[in-house]
């Protein structure tokens, strides 16, 4: 199937990375400056209204997902995954440089929230494509026993951009006045975002194409309408993505992103240092992200996937408890109990969704079922939180969520069969039954 990573593992990961990191970084700033934001965008007497109309914002931008996704899929199964990434990240960096640049609604009136709704349909089409991408050129790339420790990385660059943002706005919040803040200063991470993207274009246009897209080019075995072939043949497969990504995304961003908020806007009292526990826990996370995915190497992916699962459901309630205690070391705890269980499914998860499609048609699949459960969930559980907690006046009602979200994923990683051990040549049947395909890579 070709000689996977060809080039210095090293140089591969930054290059499949780096656009995703960009991203995750903009849409982490964007959460953690939610209040900010909702004052500079949307006026509104209620601070919790406002809240919600900020977070609405940030999940159409996950509402446009499915669209990137198709579009990227189709680009990524044609052209190449390299093609797909070199312009994913182009689309992310404009419009990130654009929203530090945007003027409020005091200066602009209502063009102002028109305008930033705008820039988040850019950048939720950008994302369609770029986690996948790197998830589909990172799987490919390594061979059978590695390729959970490899694709790992995906998910890592993920928290790496969270990290970055998380920190920035720790750093920024600890250094520049409350005032100047609100005014100015959550611009600045915003508009340095643009460095970030002509760096990762000119790294991806210095790499070769996955292994395995070269080998279906040269057997012909690129398909001409992917996202339709993906539809009508992968769709068992497509299902089980959007069961098993529940756990992925709205299983991180309510933890991960919107908790700041709620540390520090929502529950009482109000924790000062929430952003300082955030970044914490997100280093645990990176840490442990790769340390996972390697665990399902050598163990298999089902193992590591269900007791992650399972653990998260369990333990998601009292994480919240220790949470609502609100001070450092409670705020701390809880946060850690989220980092080692989500770890043990973010881990693992790239490499099991390259495993679940065949090469024709991995971009469009592994985008499609993704990014739908992205729009449904996973950009909306920060406004599903904040709502349950403004309908139930219970401050601990988003525990209940992710029980659920735990419950799901649970039973979608009991239907996806382990293929942790096979060549990805051999991967030309449906995870719930074989069905005739065309000649795979």
């Amino acid at each position: 199937m070709g000689s996977p990573v060809k080039e210095h593992p090293a140089r591969v990961i930054i290059a499949g990375v780096i656009g995703n990191v960009l991203e995750w970084y903009d849409f982490a700033l964007f959460g953690f400056f939610a209040a900010v934001i909702s004052d500079q965008f949307f006026p509104h007497e209620s601070r919790l209204a406002s809240l919600l109309q900020t977070f609405g914002v940030f999940a159409v931008g996950y509402l446009m997902r499915p669209l990137g996704g198709v579009i990227f899929g189709h680009i990524g199964d044609r052209l190449g995954r390299k093609k797909a990434l070199e312009l994913s990240v182009l689309l992310m960096a404009l419009p990130t440089t654009a929203l530090g640049l945007l003027p409020t609604y005091h200066q602009i009136g209502m063009a102002a929230p028109i305008l930033l709704t705008l820039i988040r349909v850019l950048q939720g089409i950008s994302v369609g494509g770029e986690l996948i991408g790197s998830v589909s050129f990172l799987g490919e790339q390594a061979p059978p026993g590695r390729r959970g420790w490899l694709g790992s990385w995906s998910m890592c660059s993920s928290c790496g951009g969270i990290l970055l943002g998380s920190g920035v706005a720790a750093l920024l919040t600890a250094l520049i006045p409350a005032d100047d803040l609100a005014r100015w200063g959550w611009r600045i991470p915003f508009v340095c975002g643009i460095g970030v993207g002509l760096v990762g274009l000119w790294l991806r246009t210095g790499i070769e194409e996955s292994a395995s897209f070269q080998e279906a080019e040269r057997a012909a075995g690129v398909a001409r309408s992917p996202v339709a072939e993906a539809l009508r043949d992968e769709w068992r497969a497509i299902l089980l993505t959007v069961g098993f990504t529940l756990g992925v995304s709205a299983g991180f961003y309510v933890p991960f992103v919107w908790l700041s908020t709620w540390l520090a806007h929502i529950n009482q009292p109000p924790l000062p240092e929430a952003l300082q526990v955030n970044t914490i826990a997100m280093a645990v996370l990176l840490v442990l992200i790769p340390a996972a995915g390697a665990l399902s190497d050598r163990l298999g992916r089902k193992r590591v996937l269900l007791v992650g699962a399972a653990a998260y459901g369990l333990l998601a309630y009292p994480a919240f408890l220790l949470l609502a205690q609100a001070t450092f070391a409670t705020a701390l705890a809880g946060q850690l109990l989220f980092a080692v269980t989500l770890s043990m499914v973010a881990g693992p998860s790239p490499a099991t969704y390259v495993e679940m499609f065949p090469t024709r048609t991995r971009y469009s699949g592994i985008a499609i079922g993704y990014n739908l459960a992205q729009a449904l969930f996973g950009g909306t559980a920060p406004l599903i939180a904040t709502y349950l907690i403004d309908v139930t006046g219970d401050r601990l009602a988003p525990a209940y969520f992710l029980v659920a979200v735990g419950g799901v994923t649970f039973i979608a990683v009991l239907l996806i069969p382990d293929r942790s051990r096979e060549p990805l040549r051999q991967m030309t049947s449906h995870v719930l039954g074989p069905v005739p395909l065309p000649a795979e890579v």
